[in-house]
């Protein structure tokens, strides 16, 4: 069905060469970097090119993570050569469109079956805009700093992905009333064996819920091969470790879904972030699985230390949450003394990114400029990092300094 290859290999020739690190691309890449993430990631990160990609800043390529520039979010759909790469995983497949099927199965269905992409595509369809944030994005702002990834603001994106809902997949496999969870795995592997492959699950409820789809489409345009082709989960409104690139196998059970990928990975604290409808079945006295996005924002139009005219500064950026919807963005340029609402552009959906704009009177000098987002629950962002050794869920207000 599929045919494995290392990344390089399947990049070829040219995607190779793209990756090989040159002394400009690196001078370029310390410029991308967002203030505050470790020193020692401008010695290492690269501006790479992965096919059909524009350039990312480049944290890893075994297995491949690439982190959009602050520049790529200057719309609230970010565009397909413009979306992050995350994989946990180095083996990265090369599906033939021709072969692919998605096994459904588990002690939680009553019946087992195989899905090709046209089947997928018969079944009726929905779009849905939605913002997909690795776990860790971030974590490069965690003080002190922790292991992982070192993202900045760039490990996200937003699109309008395609596809069937999971709840009408689920009703052909005739679900027991025993089932408590549906797990996923995707076609990438582990390099070697003592490597756990890379599933996830999430509570049936979630499963079942309208907007948890199967996509093969991403902003009108089949799935890129860094972003899930041919198909895969979207989760919207969880962070990005449950949606599932690659789609091969989808397991309705009746018991909690057991490996490494749900526990210890991806755990924080209970009781220590907001969420509202928690995954019960995986939580345990002191942990629960990390779940919802939390409510955040972030300034697109400038970068940190950015030369301005005085007088009146057009600021603008991007704010998004779990899917309850954003209720409001304010600014200050007081050091958080005071805050003025700024102004909501359109809104393509709960799970969407949701432009803002707000004039700011820059004097000569310096001009600090902080922003802060409210969901319409009253969830807001925090003044001071909520610590947790993973670097999950950073949502501190962010400041910038504009200078005159």
């Amino acid at each position: 069905m599929i045919s494995r290859r290392h990344l390089l290999q399947s990049a070829g020739a040219a995607g190779a060469a793209a990756l090989l690190p040159s002394l400009a691309r690196a001078q370029s890449a310390a410029t991308m970097l967002t203030p505050g993430v470790p020193n020692g990631i401008a010695s290492y990160a690269v501006m790479g090119k992965l096919p059909g990609k524009q350039p990312l800043i480049q944290l890893a390529d075994r297995p491949p993570n690439y982190e959009a520039p602050l520049e790529y979010f200057q719309t609230p759909i970010t565009p397909n050569d413009k979306f992050f790469v995350r994989y946990h995983l180095a083996d990265i497949p090369e599906v033939k469109v021709e072969t692919y099927k998605i096994k459904v199965d588990g002690d939680g269905a009553s019946n087992s079956f195989e899905l090709t992409l046209d089947d997928l595509k018969k079944m009726p369809a929905v779009e849905i805009a939605a913002v997909n944030q690795c776990s860790g994005n971030r974590r490069g702002l965690s003080i002190p700093h922790v292991p992982g990834v070192e993202w900045g603001y760039g490990a996200m994106g937003c699109a309008k992905w395609k596809g069937v809902k999971l709840k009408d997949v689920l009703a052909k496999a005739g679900v027991k009333k025993e089932t408590i969870e549906v797990a996923f795995n995707g076609a990438d592997g582990p390099v070697i064996d003592k490597t756990p492959d890379f599933i996830k699950s999430v509570p049936l409820w979630r499963a079942m819920d309208d907007s948890t789809i199967i996509a093969y489409e991403m902003n009108g345009q089949p799935l890129p091969h860094f972003n899930g082709f041919p198909a895969r989960l979207v989760v919207p409104g969880w962070t990005g470790t449950y949606w599932m690139k690659h789609l091969i196998h989808i397991d309705v059970r009746t018991t909690p879904q057991g490996g490494f990928w749900m526990k210890p990975a991806y755990r924080i604290p209970v009781g220590e972030f907001p969420v509202r409808d928690r995954f019960i079945t995986q939580e345990d006295a002191t942990s629960t699985p990390i779940t919802e996005i939390v409510v955040n924002s972030l300034i697109t139009s400038h970068r940190d230390g950015a030369k301005v005219k005085a007088g009146k500064v057009a600021v603008s950026g991007l704010a998004w949450d779990g899917g309850y919807g954003i209720g409001k963005v304010e600014v200050s340029t007081d050091g958080g003394k005071t805050w003025t609402s700024a102004k909501l552009g359109q809104d393509l959906g709960k799970f969407a990114f949701r432009p803002w704009s707000f004039d700011v009177q820059a004097k000569r000098g310096k001009t600090t400029v902080m922003v802060t987002a409210t969901n319409t629950i009253g969830q807001t962002q925090v003044s001071k990092l909520l610590f947790n050794g993973a670097g999950y869920h950073n949502n501190v207000m962010q400041s910038i300094t504009l200078s005159a």
